[in-house]
C-alpha cells in the first residue's frame, strides 16, 4: 500500500489510454440534459471520474472486487468505473427516486444487472444491512457532502483495508479536513492526497480496524451533527 506524500499530494501518472464508449457518452449527455450531472464538458466528466480508478489501481494493483458508489447521482463516478472495470461489482447509492430511477434504466439498457445494484435509498440505511456492511472493497464519493459526513457512511460499508477514494481540489491538500483522530473514530485513517494527470484531486483513507456498531448514526443524523 502506497501513501500520500506528507508533503504534498502524491503523484499518479496520467489515466492510461482509454476511450469511453459511445453508449456511456450518450447516457452521460442525457444525464446532464435532465440536469442531474454539471456542465462541465463531458470529456473532463469522463477523465475526472476515471481518475478514481487510477487512484485505486495506484494503490492496489487491480481492479477491486466490490465497489459502493454514495450519491451516484446522474452517474459520476459509478457508470463510468462501471464500464472501466468490467469484472467489478457495484452498489450505486442514491436517495433521490428520480436519480436512481434514471440509474436503474441505465443498468438495464447496459444488460449490467448481474453486477450492478442500484439502492435507492440513504447511505445510513445502506450501510446498517447486512447485505453491504463491512463488504466493499472500495467506496467513492463525488460531492457527497462534507467529509465528516462522508466518513460516517463510507466506513460502514469497507472491508478491512478497504479504501475510501473521495473527489477533493487538486491543491496541495488540506489535512485538517481529514483530522486523523476523528477518522479512526469509524475506523478509517487518512492515506493522504493524490493528485492525477496535475489536474484532478482525490483523498484517500484505508479502512484499518471495524467500523463500530454504532454508526451510521440514524438517519440525517450525520448530517445534522458531522463527526468533523
Amino acid at each position: 500500500m502506497v501513501a500520500g506524500s506528507p508533503g504534498g499530494p502524491e503523484l499518479v501518472a496520467g489515466i492510461p489510454a482509454w476511450r469511453a464508449s459511445e453508449e456511456l457518452r450518450a447516457t452521460l449527455e442525457a444525464s446532464r440534459r435532465a440536469g442531474f450531472i454539471g456542465e462541465t464538458s463531458l470529456d473532463d466528466h469522463l477523465s475526472h471520474a476515471a481518475g478514481f480508478a487510477a487512484v485505486v489501481e495506484h494503490l492496489t494493483g487491480a481492479p477491486p472486487g466490490l465497489v459502493a458508489d454514495l450519491g451516484s447521482g446522474g452517474g459520476l463516478p459509478a457508470l463510468v468505473l462501471a464500464e472501466w472495470w468490467r469484472a467489478t461489482e457495484f452498489v450505486l447509492i442514491e436517495s433521490q427516486q428520480r436519480r436512481a430511477g434514471f440509474l436503474h434504466e441505465v443498468v438495464q439498457a447496459r444488460a449490467w444487472t448481474d453486477r450492478v445494484t442500484v439502492l435507492q435509498g440513504r447511505a445510513e440505511v445502506a450501510g446498517r444491512d447486512g447485505r453491504w456492511r463491512g463488504t466493499c472493497d472500495v467506496v467513492t464519493a463525488r460531492s457527497f457532502g462534507r467529509p465528516g459526513v462522508t466518513a460516517e457512511c463510507a466506513a460502514p460499508l469497507l472491508r478491512g483495508g478497504g479504501l475510501l477514494v473521495v473527489s477533493e481540489p487538486p491543491s496541495e491538500g488540506d489535512q485538517a479536513r481529514w483530522p486523523p483522530e476523528r477518522c479512526a473514530d469509524v475506523g478509517l485513517e487518512p492515506l493522504g492526497a493524490f493528485r492525477v494527470a496535475d489536474q484532478f484531486g482525490y483523498e484517500v483513507l484505508q479502512q484499518t480496524s471495524r467500523c463500530p456498531e454504532r454508526y451510521p448514526r440514524r438517519t440525517g443524523v450525520p448530517a445534522k451533527r458531522p463527526l468533523f
